[in-house]
């Protein structure tokens, strides 16, 4: 017997899914999981001293998350539930913006002074809970425009976080990012979404735009109960406009919706790996068990068009 069932689509054929009102189970799993990210994002920024290595950190935070998710929902029932990390371990510095997750032959460390952006994240049955924080290596004082850009971050993500609620839209999310910005001298970072985050998604199609401009506009809508919002803001000293970086990019997620048929064996072994530890959330080829057949692989599956980068971004 086979039983047929409609199943519901939002306006750009996102697939419907249901809240934590609907099923209050569903916050206890964001939870859990933002309860490791939480914790190994402070055990990043400790690491996060003058001389340490970028690529090592970055192991050592996901290696924790993995042994940390196993010590939740750790019943027999809930054995089988899928969890791991959501998002790689990526710390940028200075004038890098965003997902610098190197190999270890490929790494820089820690200077005094350095500007360190550091993001991680956790799930439990697709339900993912990101966080990042920024921290300025060394012991000295934070003073300049280094002090500045982080006030401007940290002030702009509160504002941003107030004014999300009840019948308020994206678009007065992004006027509050900016004005908090100008307040000091800073600039919202263009190009940067804040999605809605569903089971298995972390970048859904409704979005907040960091910083709106002429050519840069998104669809206004309002938020519901119900709502999980990525929240993500980012704020420059400098003019705020973003630029691919040299670094290699490292941090990739599966297309879902691409399908071919590989023709190198290196690329083939490397795909089974990723759909078998990481079939829908992003991951870094550092978490691949033979990192040169993934770097051979991730050239074929970006060919045709099997995976989406995260490619490292700087201030332009």
């Amino acid at each position: 017997m086979v039983e047929a069932a409609e199943v519901a689509y939002d306006e750009y054929g996102e697939e419907e899914q249901k809240t934590f009102i609907d099923e209050p189970a569903i916050l206890d799993k964001f939870k859990a999981a933002a309860l490791i990210t939480d914790n190994c994002l402070k055990k990043a920024s400790e690491l996060c001293v003058v001389g340490a290595d970028i690529a090592t950190i970055c192991a050592t935070i996901d290696t924790m998350i993995e042994e940390e998710v196993k010590k939740t929902y750790a019943s027999k029932k809930s054995k089988n539930l899928e969890r791991g990390i959501a998002f790689p371990t990526c710390i940028s510095v200075n004038n890098v913006m965003g997902h610098y997750s190197p190999l270890l032959d490929e790494s820089t460390q820690l200077a005094d002074g350095d500007v360190a952006k550091i993001m991680c994240g956790a799930h439990f049955d697709g339900y993912a809970s990101n966080a990042a924080t920024t921290v300025v290596v060394g012991d000295g004082p934070v003073t300049g425009r280094k002090a500045d850009v982080v006030l401007a971050a940290w002030n702009a993500f509160q504002a941003a976080q107030r004014r999300i609620g009840e019948a308020t839209t994206n678009n007065d999310v992004t006027e509050v990012i900016q004005k908090v910005a100008e307040q000091f001298q800073c600039n919202a970072v263009e190009g940067v979404l804040s999605h809605k985050v569903k089971r298995h998604i972390i970048d859904g199609n409704d979005v907040i735009i960091n910083r709106a401009t002429g050519t840069q506009q998104v669809a206004e809508f309002q938020f519901a109960p119900g709502d999980i919002i990525g929240l993500d803001v980012y704020v420059s000293s400098g003019e705020g406009k973003p630029r691919e970086h040299e670094a290699r990019c490292t941090v990739f997620k599966r297309e879902l919706e691409q399908v071919y048929n590989l023709k190198m064996k290196s690329a083939r072994a490397f795909f089974v790996e990723v759909n078998k530890r990481f079939p829908t959330l992003p991951f870094s080829i550092r978490a691949m068990q033979d990192q040169t057949a993934a770097k051979v692989g991730v050239r074929e599956c970006l060919n045709h068009d099997m995976l989406i980068p995260y490619p490292v971004l700087s201030e332009k």
